[in-house]
């Protein structure tokens, strides 16, 4: 496969999640700019930082008062299964240049992920053409996340309305999720926890401490689950 086609089924690939993306990007850009931040400050954040639960986080939890600390926990406890990716897409890179696998690591995201993956297990598929793929969507979702931020300048959208779409990002992640008594155990301790801390008055924390709750009770009954079929 030439360069040529490289590119072209590379954005064939690309083009369903970027029109997602744009879906996605426009109300996570007006949470931002109602958090004070700028357009070139957004871009940036999306080009340096891609992660799409990780960056409706940032604003969500920086509006409700959420301690820095609590922040940077929580985004980077969400953002932890990219060492998953990484570790199951490492085979596919070993003849590939390091600058060039980084750029692949650094740009993969869930849709993005499934779709490369599909293709390398298919064969007839390189890192180079995969990149193309990530650097497509991240593109289309850091000119998303812009236009958010200007029509949020021009506009006014309540912020309720933008955040829901975190909760439906985190929703569909839910229920992507095999029903294993493991996964519904840790999303029911999860919003028990976070509902607990509302209650008791810690709202900053709250996200945080639910997510480390639900990930607890689920490696639990996932113990308990492997010692009873010993």
């Amino acid at each position: 496969m030439n360069n040529s086609q490289s590119i072209k089924e590379a954005f064939k690939l690309a083009l369903p999640i970027m029109i997602g993306y744009i879906f996605l990007g426009v109300p996570c850009g007006l949470l931002c700019q109602q958090a004070g931040m700028d357009a070139l400050q957004v871009f940036l954040l999306s080009a340096l930082f891609y992660s799409g639960a990780g960056q409706y986080m940032i604003p969500n939890m920086w509006l409700a008062g959420s301690p820095l600390s609590a922040i940077i926990a929580s985004v980077t406890l969400v953002n932890s299964r990219q060492l998953l990716y990484g570790a199951s897409l490492s085979r596919f890179c070993s003849n590939t240049k390091k600058s060039l696998s980084f750029l692949y690591g650094a740009t993969v995201t869930d849709e993005s992920f499934a779709v490369n993956l599909a293709k390398f297990e298919l064969g007839n598929w390189s890192v180079k053409a995969a990149t193309m793929v990530n650097l497509f969507s991240q593109s289309c979702w850091a000119l998303a996340n812009v236009l958010g931020v200007i029509l949020g300048s021009l506009l006014t959208v309540p912020t309720a309305l933008a955040s829901f779409a975190m909760t439906s990002i985190f929703l569909c992640l839910l229920f992507s999720q095999k029903g294993t008594l493991s996964n519904i155990a840790a999303a029911g301790f999860a919003v028990i926890g976070v509902f607990v801390c509302k209650l008791i008055g810690l709202t900053g924390p709250a996200i945080l401490i639910g997510a480390l709750v639900g990930v607890a009770a689920g490696m639990v009954v996932a113990a308990l689950k492997g010692e009873s079929h010993a």
